[in-house]
């Protein structure tokens, strides 16, 4: 029964794929077509039941070959140096379709017992012709257009040169040029810590919150300098500005619990109406659990104290001396600590919540504390914004 349903389970998945490759093939996806192909002939390419995989992969194959050719004539035709990068990766294409199939090949149509035939070339000098032409037009493109590049043209002209080295690696002087068209291409913004309040930031927050290095921020294009350079030319300014800082006095709240409960104590003998102990029937004595009223009363303590820290993000535009952003940051902190007094039996109270009575007080956290312990909260934001911002 198990290998019945194997079996059925095998090929309602062999005709869904097949069924997919056929409408990919039908739209106009032939690599698609022989991707799906190729997977299902791996390791059993004369099996009978996959000679539908095999014509298909003809088809797409030939189909994908032929609409590649006409895109090369069409490409080739045509005089703008903009086509060189879609010759190129035309003519890799052709070469990389017909090498996934020689680990399949030959493959045959079993009804007339033939093999089936795969046009196939050599691209390997047409590939060197492109790239080179491709290459030497990036180059000179890059060249040309750097000096006068604005920021944004910079980063294109670098992801250029990046997929020139990447082709071509080390040639000429692409690897200078990459460095001068990142480095024209950065913003660099300045950052600081300003505090409006009446109340003083922890030193240790205020480095906490300026190193950069620790929130792992993917701005590849943007440069954070928390200490500016004299000689620099910053682009924007970051402010982490606090505006409020709001603690509460410290508080002690008291409140007297009655606990009651009723619990096993022991046990005592079950007696028959003749006053004498009851026997069950291997004549043993009958015992029953003994149940008491306990009582305790808690005294509880709860120390409170709470700090709302208020600030605000702001980016401005250096060269155009405007507002780029703005974003709140608010962070809150509690200071809760319980402590509590029993009188009576303390089996009244649950073991669960005897566990979160302490026996005495603790001193309250310092203001200095309690403003450090704010500020994990507002790092967190701060990291989220930092990721975030488009400059």
């Amino acid at each position: 029964m198990k290998r019945v349903l194997l079996l059925s389970l095998l090929l309602i998945a062999s005709s869904c794929s097949l069924k997919n490759a056929k409408k990919a093939l039908q739209s106009g996806n032939y690599d698609e077509t022989i991707n799906v192909s190729i997977k299902n002939l791996v390791g059993d390419k004369d099996a009978k039941r996959k000679q539908d995989y095999v014509f298909l992969l003809r088809d797409a194959y030939q189909k994908a070959r032929e609409q590649d050719k006409n895109t090369l004539k069409r490409l080739q035709a045509s005089s703008n140096p903009e086509s060189l990068e879609s010759i190129y990766e035309t003519y890799l294409r052709l070469q990389s379709r017909q090498d996934r199939l020689v680990p399949l090949l030959p493959l045959r149509d079993l009804k007339k017992n033939k093999e089936i035939v795969f046009e196939k070339e050599d691209y390997t000098q047409r590939i060197e012709n492109a790239r080179g032409k491709l290459s030497e037009y990036l180059l000179v493109k890059s060249r040309n257009s750097l000096a006068n590049a604005s920021k944004l043209q910079a980063r294109d002209i670098y992801d250029d040169l990046r997929y020139l080295n990447d082709i071509n690696p080390n040639y000429s002087d692409v690897s200078s040029l990459l460095d001068e068209a990142f480095e024209k291409g950065l913003d660099y913004v300045q950052v600081s810590l300003v505090n409006n309040t009446d109340k003083v930031i922890p030193v240790r927050l205020q480095n906490e919150l300026l190193n950069f290095s620790t929130y792992g921020i993917n701005k590849p294009w943007i440069v954070f300098h928390t200490e500016p350079e004299d000689t620099r030319n910053y682009d924007y300014d970051l402010s982490l500005q606090f505006q409020d800082i709001i603690i509460s006095p410290d508080q002690v709240f008291q409140k007297e619990l009655q606990k009651e409960k009723n619990i096993k104590d022991g046990f005592e003998y079950v007696y028959d109406r003749n006053g004498n102990v009851a026997k069950d029937s291997l004549g043993n004595d009958i015992k029953k659990d003994k149940m008491v009223l306990v009582k305790a009363v808690v005294l509880q303590s709860e120390q409170f104290k709470d700090v709302t820290v208020t600030s605000v993000v702001e980016i401005k535009n250096l060269k155009t001396r405007q507002l780029v952003d703005r974003f709140p940051l608010n962070s809150t902190y509690t200071f809760n600590y319980l402590f509590a007094t029993v009188r009576g039996d303390r089996r009244a109270l649950d073991a669960n919540y005897l566990r979160t009575l302490n026996p005495v007080a603790v001193p309250f956290p310092t203001t200095e504390q309690m403003i450090y312990d704010a500020g994990e909260d507002l790092k967190g934001q701060l990291k989220s914004i930092l990721n975030r911002i488009k400059l």
